[in-house]
């Protein structure tokens, strides 16, 4: 197993730098993980540093609330295909969800997948709010809206990924879409039991502690 192509080398704080985005491409090419993860204003950047190395370039919208508009969401997801994202992760509207308006969530993560034109989607549901009848619900509409994976966190909520939510995860979308545990990953252990258990993506800040 390769396990470097399990992980999207992510920063996504608030500090971040365009020093400190150079620096985490150049580790993404070192280890030669499968992506980085990127804020939306530093795409351009990274999408410069990551050119003929292999590595993709994933792009968080709507983050880390998912409570903006889907107009907006929309327009930033554009934007990141047009700076060179590979990928987007965004952020469910958990408002939404918990009010029941399951219409609205399948038509924004619907209307988020035409905007990147087969570029790979990922939800972000952040299970530290949801109940478990809210999780398998979220997982439902992602498979309805067509996205490719269910992710459980931003690591800016109350909690990150866990045991017990990637396996309910697992049997809510019985491979209908990929899974990405992301939030509090940080050693090799660890990661490899999410793998064990069908995880295709870790994401972590952690990466390099991971594969060393």
């Amino acid at each position: 197993m390769d396990l470097a192509q399990y992980i999207d080398h992510t920063l996504l704080k608030p500090t971040a730098t365009s020093l400190d985005i150079i620096n985490l491409c150049s580790e993404a090419k070192q280890h030669q993980f499968y992506a980085v993860c990127v804020n939306g204003c530093f795409v351009a950047l990274a999408q410069k540093q990551l050119m003929g190395s292999g590595v993709k370039l994933a792009a968080v919208i709507g983050f880390p609330l998912g409570a903006m508009s889907t107009a907006s969401k929309v327009a930033e997801a554009k934007n990141c295909v047009e700076n060179g994202a590979d990928e987007i992760d965004m952020v469910i509207n958990i408002g939404w969800l918990k009010e029941g308006l399951y219409d609205s969530i399948t038509s924004e993560i619907a209307s988020i997948k035409e905007a990147i034109q087969g570029k790979v989607l990922k939800v972000i549901i952040e299970t530290c709010f949801l109940n478990e009848e809210e999780k398998s619900r979220a997982c439902k509409l992602i498979i309805a809206a067509k996205a490719d994976f269910v992710k459980t966190s931003t690591g800016f909520g109350t909690g990150g990924a866990t045991l017990g939510d990637v396996e309910l995860i697992k049997n809510t979308v019985k491979g209908l879409a990929a899974i990405k545990a992301s939030g509090g990953i940080k050693d090799k252990t660890t990661a490899l039991r999410y793998i064990e258990m069908g995880v295709s993506r870790i994401g972590t800040s952690s990466g390099i502690a991971i594969v060393n």
